[in-house]
């Protein structure tokens, strides 16, 4: 380890050269082992994306229908209430029988 301590401290010009010469070789191989690792590791993340869009597209599907159900029985519930707690038939009969009764027989 003297002489990497050495060459940081730049105290020896050849160890420092070496070191350089050294890194221009092997720089080419490593570009070359490092890209398919790298193209690996974007193509996974590319993946992971393309399935967290479509998770987040079903969710925001589910919520949504979650909502128009929720909305739906809402209104059914305001109609009920509406019509004196009667169902919508039931309000129906009521004022049918209603009319019946108010009309003069003959």
């Amino acid at each position: 380890m003297a002489i990497l301590e050495d060459a940081f401290k730049g105290g020896n010009l050849a160890t420092g050269l070496a070191f350089g010469v050294g890194a221009a070789f092997l720089a080419p191989l490593a570009v070359s082992v490092l890209r398919p690792v790298s193209k690996a590791v974007l193509k996974a993340g590319l993946i992971a994306y393309d399935q967290g869009r479509v998770a987040v597209a079903e969710m925001n599907e589910m919520t949504s229908d979650l909502v128009a159900e929720a909305r739906t029985e809402m209104a059914e519930a305001t109609k009920e209430t509406d019509n004196g707690g009667r169902s919508e038939t039931g309000a129906r009969r009521a004022r049918k029988s209603e009319a019946a009764e108010k009309s003069p027989s003959t």
